[in-house]
């Protein structure tokens, strides 16, 4: 592996800096204590769920699978041409009139509260930081220029920030790109704001998808292990492997 030279650091947020499912979790559990899902995620959506009188831990799981799918098929259609571009925020907002549906927040006539959805789709910006994330950026910062790039709008991306304590020199979103990673062009956003040659960028993920896109258009890669991730598998050849980001820092010799 060739020597790394890094002049600045690039970080994924959702998965990597934030736990996403516990967030969706939390809007999920809040979302109604008098209904669960009916369904699993592969039946139709049209399918009525059945009250019951908790939403157990099965159920949960159950709804947090719908959304997780819904949005990674739909920003694949996005990014495979197959749909117009939407921001994050109209993707959550689908994928919460979704689950709301499947855990039977909905007027029969109606369809869908709308308070319950747009309170669910809110929490896809209320999520937790990993133990590691604030004090590992800070330690980083003190050596390197630090830039988030996300799938997450925009607006999203501001409120994250702000909720979950996380600090950047500069934060990027895919919304700029008009597509989502890993399409090419989210990651050319880190490459010409930073006026950097891709190899001296290191993009840092919990998913191997998103390394993977990176590494294609020549960004130095790190995979930072989290129980929500996309581990790699063994075709897949990254610069660093680190169990979190102080371990990332003990790699890079910041001290």
């Amino acid at each position: 592996m060739a020597e790394l030279t890094i002049d600045a650091v690039v970080f994924d947020v959702l998965g990597t800096l934030v736990d996403e499912p516990a967030g969706l979790r939390a809007g999920i559990r809040a979302l109604t204590p008098s209904a669960s899902p009916s369904a699993s995620p592969s039946a139709p959506l049209s399918a009525s769920p059945s009250p019951s009188p908790s939403l157990d831990d099965s159920g949960t799981e159950r709804l947090l699978l719908l959304w997780q799918r819904h949005i990674e098929r739909e920003q694949g259609r996005i990014v495979d041409g197959d749909r117009p571009y939407l921001p994050s925020d109209a993707l959550d907002r689908e994928a919460a009139e979704i689950v709301a549906r499947a855990a039977g927040a909905e007027d029969p006539a109606a369809g869908a509260d709308p308070d319950a959805v747009a309170s669910l789709a809110r929490a896809a910006r209320r999520l937790p930081p990993w133990p590691d994330t604030v004090a590992g950026l800070a330690r980083l910062a003190e050596r390197f220029p630090l830039i988030g790039l996300s799938n997450a709008s925009r607006t999203a991306l501001l409120e994250l920030n702000a909720h979950a304590g996380l600090r950047w020199h500069q934060a990027l979103s895919a919304e700029d790109a008009r597509t989502y990673k890993p399409d090419p062009e989210v990651y050319r956003l880190a490459v010409t704001v930073t006026g950097l040659p891709p190899e001296r960028l290191l993009m840092v993920a919990a998913h191997a998808w998103d390394l993977r896109g990176a590494q294609a258009l020549g960004l130095r890669t790190a995979y930072v292990a989290r129980p929500v991730g996309d581990p790699p598998t063994s075709s897949d050849r990254f610069d660093l492997y680190a169990e979190d980001l102080a371990d990332l820092a003990d790699q890079l010799g910041v001290s």
